[in-house]
């Protein structure tokens, strides 16, 4: 291979590493600071990646993220490595609240629902939500994830509007955000859908690195507010409990 080839070679693989070091969408121009790249090298470099499939656009954004291919092969051993961990905790967070228990991290600037508990013999249960997405301002997981991950900045979060709860205002979350800090866990009222509320608290491995969220989701006639912060106390407690 010739040195110049060596060289573009090299650069891919800079690109391509940062991409994958970064847990939310990253532009071509965040890339050229980070990098010392100039723009025309680097629309070179991207434009070979994505016609490789390792990379591709956000939606119709130029916000770059890595291929659903290639996010599969990368995050696969350790995502099933935090389901197998955490399984037994949201066996306990279940059996303490009788409501649907759930892990979910940081993907993509969104939660991601690695797995989810219910065991419950209700008629109705609460929808399978493994592998879904959902936006990190409008619930108790993604409120989580927003406070303790340091990889999410909040000015760039697009604040959709779903219910009359949901937070729409920057000022306003990052003032719940600052609450969530201070008390460990995070309640979502009916901030996504009308009937469903949220608690949630932060789980860290044994080398104290933050992982996700754990919590439950449950019809708000069964939880109301005395119960929501009593489950989350406790459910902060067991994750606490699982990290020692």
């Amino acid at each position: 291979m010739q040195p110049s080839k060596n060289k573009s070679f090299t650069k891919g693989l800079q690109v391509l590493k940062e991409i994958m070091s970064c847990n939310k969408p990253i532009t071509a121009n965040v890339l050229c600071q980070k990098l010392n790249i100039d723009k025309s090298t680097m629309s070179r470099l991207v434009t070979t990646l994505m016609n490789e499939d390792f990379i591709e656009y956000k939606g119709d954004s130029k916000e770059i993220i890595l291929s659903d291919i290639l996010r599969k092969i990368v995050y696969k051993d350790d995502r099933e490595k935090i389901v197998e961990k955490t399984s037994a905790l949201l066996d306990e967070i279940f059996y303490l609240t009788d409501e649907a228990s759930y892990i979910g991290i940081l993907d993509n600037n969104a939660t991601l629902y690695l797995n989810q508990v219910d065991k419950s013999n209700r008629v109705i249960k609460t929808r399978d939500s493994i592998g879904f997405h959902s936006p990190l301002h409008s619930n108790a997981f993604g409120k989580i994830l927003i406070a303790f991950s340091n990889q999410v900045d909040i000015n760039s979060l697009k604040l959709t509007k779903f219910t009359s709860n949901t937070v729409t205002s920057i000022t306003k979350l990052q003032k719940e955000i600052e609450k969530i800090k201070e008390t460990g866990y995070a309640i979502g009222n009916e901030e996504h859908e009308f009937g469903l509320k949220s608690i949630a608290a932060p789980y860290f491995n044994k080398k104290n690195e933050f992982v996700g969220a754990v919590g439950i989701s449950g019809l708000s006639v069964r939880l109301d507010e005395e119960k929501l912060h009593k489950y989350g106390e406790e459910i902060l407690k067991l994750s606490n409990a699982y990290h020692k």
